[in-house]
């Protein structure tokens, strides 16, 4: 059946607040991918330097961890809609500050409580709360192609964010506006994204909420305080903390800084980038489509491990191409593998967990991502202001994220129990 029909025939199946939450994730991955590609550039412009945007990157990554841990593992006891609303005001708050001000400690703050994304990816806690909504909505055996569409229409959105940025900041700068001015429009832009994306969380129907399951019935209190988990709380740490090994290594390469690197190494200019990167992320979305079909045949761990490793290889490959051709072909290579493991791991977090553990078992494990993608940030853009390690973040990026599938091979892929997943 062709992909299209595909999608056509899940999406009528899905019921109204299925359809909006792929609306609102949509919505939510457009802004971070036309975000992604002025950020760095628009923050160099107001003054700061590259220490001062890298400490930033990181604290809005910590920030963010901090308010997500907290939005997620309330989620199901306070309403996950309600937290889902308090996390768009939280991005509105973040877009208008960064618009108005160039004063770095204000930045800071903003960047610190508001939800800002430097990388293109899902911050938070929008993500956490979704799939937990999803998981619930639509049947478990249909559960890993649901995400998988669902991490599709991210990387299609994040592609389209990524190309309509990098055109409009050309666009701009071609009218006559210079420097900070022609990537302003875009920041106040993601804050009005903001608003949209509370006015269609408004909407959900209480479906979306958790429904009370009578296997956690009689747990100890104390347990379930813990994070919002009580029986899976073992497997969903040792899950998070080999996800925060995978994050940390991937922050060295976060969309924002790749961009600085071409612009910095080749001199490429905003519609290109924004090109290359509407080029990756829709590879990316392709390569998600196909988790479903690969894991339902060799299973979810070794589906996250088998097609995570090539794209790590190629990533280290990119800053040894001699030519800015020659870098963004073998970029749009890794692009092409590298997302099979987004659905397939979250699939998995889905199905070792209770139902009434989903929001919290996805936070804890986004939030673990989250503080090992912030670590890695500043340590990246210290090495791109230095020509001679101009290169050493990719190098870094590829060899943590190998490490990482080794690993979760070696921890999950022998339990008869977790092989059986599909």
């Amino acid at each position: 059946m062709p992909l299209y029909s595909r999608f056509v025939e899940l999406y009528r199946s899905f019921p109204t607040d299925g359809r909006l939450l792929f609306a609102t994730r949509f919505t939510r991955l457009f802004a971070y991918g036309f975000l992604s590609v002025v950020l760095v550039l628009y923050l160099a412009e107001v003054g700061l330097t590259e220490w001062e945007i890298g400490t930033l990157l990181t604290l809005t990554l910590l920030g963010d961890t901090a308010i997500s841990l907290w939005l997620t593992t309330t989620a199901d006891r306070i309403g996950r809609k309600k937290m889902l609303l308090a996390g768009a005001l939280l991005m509105a708050f973040a877009g208008v500050v960064f618009s108005w001000s160039s004063n770095y400690w204000l930045l800071l703050a903003a960047a610190t409580i508001g939800v800002i994304s430097p990388s293109g990816n899902e911050i938070g806690p929008f993500l956490s709360i979704e799939q937990a909504a999803l998981s619930q909505i639509v049947p478990d055996q249909r559960r890993t192609e649901v995400f998988a569409w669902y991490n599709l229409a991210g990387s299609v959105a994040t592609a389209c964010g990524s190309l309509c940025g990098g055109l409009a900041a050309q666009l701009l700068q071609w009218i006559g506006l210079e420097g900070a001015a022609s990537h302003r429009p875009l920041v106040i832009a993601y804050g009005a994204v903001g608003v949209i994306l509370a006015l269609g969380f408004v909407s959900l129907s209480p479906s979306v909420e958790v429904v009370s399951n009578e296997a956690s019935m009689g747990v100890h209190p104390n347990f379930r305080s813990r994070f919002g988990l009580h029986k899976s709380r073992r497997v969903v740490l040792q899950l998070s903390a080999l996800f925060a090994l995978d994050a940390f290594g991937g922050g060295f390469v976060m969309q924002s800084l790749v961009a600085y690197w071409f612009y910095v190494r080749f001199n490429v200019d905003p519609a290109t980038i924004g090109g290359i990167f509407f080029g990756a992320n829709l590879l990316a979305g392709v390569s998600a489509l196909s988790a479903a079909w690969v894991a339902s045949r060799i299973g979810l761990i070794n589906t996250m491990v088998f097609t995570h490793l090539p794209s790590n290889v190629l990533l280290i490959l990119v800053p040894l191409m001699p030519s800015v051709w020659l870098a963004i072909v073998v970029l749009l290579l890794r692009f092409s593998i590298s997302q099979m493991d987004v659905p397939t791991r979250q699939s998995y977090t889905m199905a070792v967990v209770s139902p009434d553990e989903r929001s919290a078992a996805a936070g804890v494990s986004g939030v673990a991502r989250s503080i090992g993608a912030a670590l890695s940030p500043s340590l990246a853009a210290l090495f791109l202001a230095d020509s001679a390690l101009l290169s050493l973040p990719f190098f870094l990026a590829g060899g943590i994220k190998i490490a990482y599938d080794l690993l979760l091979y070696r921890a999950f892929a022998t339990s008869s129990r977790h092989r059986e997943l599909k």
